[in-house]
């Protein structure tokens, strides 16, 4: 593979890979943890903790991930009747509101990682500044609108169809009946 291939492909899949990462670490993490509880009487007090973050971890860049998919849920009856290209730009308007509330979220989110930094709350168990764990909020928003941008660049621009998964198997079954 060329490294121009395995950069593009590093970075169509970026958030997949650290989702798969996030969602074995915590599963083992939770399993030793019942292992060890179960079986052997030790309680691993930080083990809990740390799958949480690792979950919430995992769920935020999942959001990212299914952003790049176009799995988000839409209510897009009302259009079929319109032209694929119309369809692309109301939708595009769509993502542009759903843009502005992710710069939101990214601006309030870096205003309370520096509250955090300045009057630290700390985790319980591991002993973390909660502003690191925190940080999926920016990091996670940021990514969500990079993948909204290339979406609606790759639809428009490029005219390539960007359909969720799950819609796609649809309208194959959807075929197969009739």
């Amino acid at each position: 593979m060329k490294p121009k291939e395995f950069a593009k492909r590093l970075f169509d899949n970026f958030e997949s890979y650290i989702c798969q990462f996030l969602l074995s670490f915590f599963i083992l993490l939770l399993f030793i943890q019942i292992i060890s509880r179960e079986v052997f009487s030790i309680n691993i007090s930080w083990g809990e903790e740390l799958a949480r973050f690792a979950f919430v971890w995992f769920v935020f860049f999942g959001a990212s991930y299914a952003a790049r998919l176009a799995a988000h849920n839409r209510v897009t009856f009302q259009f079929r009747w319109l032209s694929k290209k119309t369809q692309n730009y109301i939708e595009a308007l769509a993502d542009a509101i759903w843009i502005v509330f992710n710069m939101v979220m990214i601006y309030k989110s870096i205003f309370l990682i520096r509250s955090m930094l300045q009057y630290p709350y700390i985790s319980p168990t591991l002993g973390w500044s909660m502003a690191y764990v925190y940080m999926i909020f920016p990091l996670s928003f940021g990514a969500m609108t990079i993948r909204i941008i290339q979406v609606n660049y790759l639809k428009i621009v490029k005219g390539i169809d960007i359909r969720d998964p799950d819609k796609i198997d649809m309208d194959e079954e959807l075929r197969k009946v009739t």
